[in-house]
């Protein structure tokens, strides 16, 4: 779904007055399936790291308490009902369906936070749910492995930032001053979404690498108190290079964005220590001592994947456009959602779909994997090269020529009709075309097909099972 509204966005882009000749907008305005893009990136991808997280923790322990599987199933049916609610009251709200109730059950109207009020408190609920649950499978003192105790309670203190830092996004109302609640905005956007989120992204990447045996558990704790040092000490400073029009000073400003492209480092470093171990190794043994890793080898290369989107979109493409005099320019111009998909599909989704393989080779035997590994191929390749191409066709020249324009004739200029319905500009719009059409056939729908065989061969064997018994 994700996907095919972020094609449809594009396509507004490129072609405004129809949508093939079907007039779409009139059912879906395009600031409603621009929210929709955004809003189901972010649970798509929350809800892969909630669920790969419960695994993880389900991992580091021998025994399975009964209650597990219908509190995962309770957890379940809640995300669905509040991602399923919440977008729907984002289409109502949008459409003016609500009256006075828009605030509340419909769209908030603040980018990353349109989600209505209602919806927020209880993803805040089940967040905290899922924190409990995970706590009490995953605490340090039911692990069977004593040297995994360490990472397992970074891993919890990561877990428990999730839900404690979102809270702030309740810290205004509909009628709140301005600067107030783009403080608190950007403390969402930055600190939760690219800061403890990546923290705990960190921290889920430490443990699955130590526990596949591709890096040292000394190793991945330095990775974890780096991380948490450059987001604890320079996280919160790093945010103001967002609150460009909340009456910084200069020197904040220019500060914030120093830190800020400074929390690229840990993944990175983490990543490379992986490739590093498994080029002199081959994956013959690992650091821990565990056995081969090489069944893993898609869930390697999602989280090599993670390491260069990680360093090239989140590293290089962000510290190009949050430097002040920068900033200046830039902001609001397509240069901006260039970083945004490179960092959060090409970082927070390639994990997700890392997490997501991890799992499925998991749950999944030698004799059935063949049958689903296909899919899991083309879609790695699929998803990188599409990707790709929407930088490098479209996202990246577009956002060059748009500052390009914004220094020649002025910010209006680069964000009018003139500018963005020039020939150039609409022919970078229609070079999405390919990079989306790569990432949706051969990324997307091949990793979906993948997760249904692999979830209906799971019920069969179950199935099996039960009436061999």
């Amino acid at each position: 779904m994700q996907t095919l509204v972020g094609g449809a966005v594009a396509h507004y882009r490129a072609d405004p007055g129809s949508f093939y000749g079907f007039q779409l907008e009139s059912i879906f305005p395009s600031n409603l399936m621009r929210i929709w893009h955004l809003q189901t990136a972010i649970f798509w991808i929350a809800t892969a790291y909630a669920a790969a997280a419960l695994f993880l923790g389900r991992s580091l322990r021998s025994d399975e308490p009964r209650w597990l599987p219908a509190a995962i199933h309770l957890l379940f049916a809640a995300f669905v009902i509040v991602i399923g609610a919440s977008l729907l009251g984002e289409w109502a709200g949008i459409s003016g369906w609500l009256d006075d109730w828009w605030f509340l059950f419909g769209n908030q109207g603040w980018e990353y936070l349109e989600i209505g009020r209602f919806w927020q408190y209880l993803l805040v609920v089940g967040l905290l749910g899922w924190f409990a649950l995970l706590w009490w499978i995953s605490r340090p003192s039911q692990n069977t492995n004593v040297h995994a105790r360490p990472i397992a309670r970074m891993f919890l203190l990561g877990a428990l930032a999730i839900p404690v830092f979102y809270v702030p996004a309740l810290f205004f109302g509909a009628k709140t001053n301005f600067t107030v609640v783009d403080t608190w905005r950007f403390w969402i956007i930055h600190l939760w979404v690219e800061g403890f989120f990546e923290f705990f992204a960190t921290t889920v990447v430490a443990l699955m690498l130590f526990q596949l045996g591709l890096t040292g558990r000394n190793t991945a704790l330095r990775v974890i108190y780096l991380d948490a040092i450059l987001y604890f000490l320079g996280g919160l400073m790093g945010t103001g290079h967002h609150w460009y029009f909340s009456g910084q000073t200069q020197i904040n400003m220019a500060a914030s964005a120093l830190f800020s492209a400074l929390e690229v480092v840990p993944l990175t470093l983490l990543t490379l220590d992986a490739w590093d171990f498994v080029r002199t190794t081959r994956g013959e043994t690992g650091q821990n001592g565990s056995a081969s890793a090489l069944s893993h080898k898609w869930t390697f290369y999602f989280l090599m994947a993670v390491g260069f989107w990680n360093f090239l979109g989140a590293g290089v493409f962000g510290f190009m456009i949050n430097l002040p005099i920068v900033s200046y320019y830039e902001v609001g111009t397509i240069l901006t959602p260039n970083h945004g998909h490179a960092a959060m599909m090409g970082v927070f989704g390639m994990l997700a779909l890392a997490l997501m393989v991890f799992v499925l080779r998991q749950t999944t035997d030698l004799e059935r994997w063949p049958d689903i590994e296909k899919y899991i191929r083309v879609g790695f390749w699929g998803s990188n090269i599409g990707l790709a191409s929407m930088v490098v066709f479209s996202l990246f020249p577009s956002g060059v020529l748009q500052v390009w324009d914004v220094v020649q004739h002025g910010y209006w200029h680069a964000r009018s009709i003139d500018y963005t319905g020039s020939a150039i500009a609409r022919q970078l719009e229609w070079m999405r075309l390919p990079g989306d059409l790569i990432f949706i056939v051969f990324g997307a729908i091949p990793l979906s097909i993948a997760t249904f065989k692999a979830y209906w061969m799971v019920r069969a064997a179950s199935f099996a099972g039960s009436g061999m018994k």
